[in-house]
């Protein structure tokens, strides 16, 4: 009998430990949309599917409220709209504080605050108030004696690298380093905290689709791809991308750092252009990872780096800017019917299957076909080249903002605009925005992400048109 309870007590041991061991699996709840339920019904959801960790980006009283007692964990969000009162004014941030996180924990259990979102393409020149913003609120919360339970740091997007490919070389945007890198790095070091970074591998895979295989993007089975620079083989571009951001806080020697996904997700629909987006390819990619975090184990680069990640998005949201994908990252319809059926927790992965296989990329809303005798699948007018354009939809202000940001800080070749100039006419705002914004998504590789604008822009497959202009592919 001993020998039996010794062994139930081990089995039992070995078993907590591969669980601990295992990552996270939380998600994002956006809300841009008039058709959503209730926050109270969104809750009950989260517990019906076992999702225990959920990301707002606000910091919303109803919202706060119904996640009040859930067991839920929670991320809340500083908009970007308000850094520069957090930055400015200490009192604010403390009043900020006492308003949206110290009234509500610990029922409602907030773990994290994220200060801005994606603040290095924000348009409106937000990265100069983040560092003093993000200390302002760390002081706020030692006077409430919660920095030891709730970490702060600041969601990047994969556009903060400079180099991404081959994972080995990533490193940060030079620009970046001193003014506001370096800084971040060495708080989220002193305050024990992680660095946030959003990651979309259908970005990569979307506009380079003649290269990058889908079932490595997907995370299916596949012959993986050796980094040139470490020797180490990658089976999904996920790992790849986590680790160039691992490599570049590497380079600047803070390799004591750890990363959680703050955002990653892949679309159920996209305009026809949008190559990859449909519902088997949406279902495969979250499904995969859902199984790749939960079954533990790190990257290639750091093994034993077990990961956080927060899906993108629980519902379909109906009022965002943008491509048709905007509209369409959501694992549930705003009826709270699944738009595909994917686990989200150990015990839902031992029946799961990924029903995909290898197939040639979809396009747009179509969903994955094997192609038919006379070539089908990808037309020939998406074999590589693709160009970044203003969204006429996202309003002046949008538009004139992406286009400060993008020929300023954003480092983009904007000479040709000017009057006089080869690229003056038409002289619309959609029209110079637009060569910008390609301008700077060609500089950056066409990089995930970097074609963005805070939804002014997206991006496209044929040649853009705007009078005689020629919009460039590469610098």
């Amino acid at each position: 009998m001993d020998y039996l309870r010794a062994f139930i007590f081990l089995v039992f041991t070995l078993s907590a430990i591969s669980l601990s061991d295992a990552g996270s699996v939380g998600v994002n709840y956006g809300r841009i949309s008039d058709e959503l339920p209730s926050a109270f019904k969104v809750v009950q959801l989260l517990k019906s599917q076992g999702i225990d960790r959920v990301k707002i980006f606000d910091a919303d009283p109803a919202v706060l409220k119904a996640l009040s007692g859930s067991g839920i964990r929670v991320t809340v969000d500083l908009p970007n709209e308000i850094l520069f009162s957090a930055a400015k004014r200490p009192s604010f941030a403390a009043s900020w504080v006492k308003r949206n996180v110290a009234a509500y924990h610990p029922s409602t259990q907030i773990e994290s605050i994220a200060v801005g979102n994606e603040v290095f393409v924000d348009p409106h020149n937000t990265t100069k108030y983040l560092i003093d913003a993000m200390r302002n609120i760390h002081k706020a919360l030692v006077s409430y004696n919660l920095h030891s339970s709730i970490k702060i740091s600041s969601p990047l997007a994969l556009s903060a690298l400079q180099n991404s490919y081959p994972s080995s070389s990533g490193s940060f945007r030079p620009e970046l380093v001193d003014v506001v890198i370096k800084p971040m790095l060495d708080f989220l070091r002193e305050t024990g905290s992680r660095l946030m970074i959003n990651v979309y591998p259908f970005f990569a895979y979307e506009g380079n689709s003649d290269v990058i295989p889908l079932d490595y993007a997907l995370l299916r089975e596949n012959p993986g791809m050796v980094d040139s620079g470490n020797g180490l083989r990658y089976f999904n571009l996920f790992d790849a991308q986590i680790d160039a951001v691992f490599a570049a806080m590497s380079a600047l020697k803070y390799d004591d750092i750890e990363i959680i996904v703050t955002e990653t997700g892949w679309p159920s629909k996209g305009d026809e252009n949008e190559i990859g987006a449909s519902v088997a390819n949406a279902a495969s990619y979250n499904g995969n990872l859902i199984r790749r975090i939960l079954t533990g184990g790190g990257t290639p680069l750091r093994p034993k780096a077990d990961l956080t990640v927060y899906l993108f998005a629980l519902f379909n949201e109906n009022k965002k800017f943008g491509p048709t994908s905007e509209r369409n990252y959501g694992l549930f319809f705003p009826d709270e019917k699944k738009v595909y059926d994917i686990p989200f927790t150990q015990e839902g992965l031992k029946h799961y299957r990924d029903g995909g296989h290898s197939t040639p990329p979809a396009t747009g809303n179509q969903q994955v076909a094997p192609p038919n005798n006379n070539g089908g699948g990808v037309s020939k007018s998406l074999t590589g080249s693709t160009w970044c354009v203003a969204n006429g939809d996202a309003g002046k202000e949008r538009l004139q903002g992406g286009l400060d940001y993008a020929c300023g800080e954003g480092g983009a070749d904007c000479r040709p605009i000017q009057r006089g100039a080869a690229c003056y006419s038409p002289d619309t705002l959609e029209a110079h925005a637009s060569f910008a914004f390609n301008s700077y998504y060609q500089k950056k590789g066409r990089a995930g992400g970097s074609c963005y604008f805070g939804g002014a822009a997206y991006v496209v497959t044929q040649p853009p048109k705007y009078g005689r202009c020629e919009f460039p592919t590469g610098y």
